[in-house]
């Protein structure tokens, strides 16, 4: 028998966004979500990160309420794409549930289904829990 692809296949909807493009480094996009954090606030907000794997860049993402004016907050507008995506959900207390993240990565990156032509994901569902979507055909 073969063994399991990692990750569980969901179809996800786009998801219109603001967002502050930074280096894909460890200082970088944790300057880049405090920054975006404290323009937008938390409350009642859905935050995603992706990584451009073109231009080396890692987009920290709000998505966007009615009324937000990107050019005002001095964020640029962009759009999640939809489509299939599998799924690891990670669940633990910040900072630690962070560093499961990468790891998750490279074992989703792995399936032979991988979309390459679209970004991986991470939506922060909570403060505790993250959802790792890496795009597959």
């Amino acid at each position: 028998m073969a063994d399991a692809l990692p990750g569980t296949v969901v179809e996800r909807d786009e998801v219109a966004v603001l967002l502050r493009r930074v280096p894909d480094e460890l200082s970088a996009i944790q300057a880049g979500w405090a920054e975006v954090e404290g323009i937008v606030g938390l409350r009642g907000r859905r935050f995603y990160g992706a990584v451009d794997t073109t231009t080396n860049e890692y987009l920290v993402c709000v998505q966007t309420q009615d009324g937000d004016d990107a050019g005002a907050l001095g964020l640029e507008r962009g759009t999640l794409p939809g489509g299939l995506y599998a799924r690891i959900v990670l669940r633990g207390e910040p900072p630690t549930v962070y560093d499961g993240i990468a790891p998750a990565f490279r074992e989703l990156a792995q399936r032979p289904d991988a979309d390459p032509s679209r970004p991986p994901i991470e939506f922060y569902r909570r403060r505790d829990t993250i959802e790792l979507l890496e795009p597959v055909r």
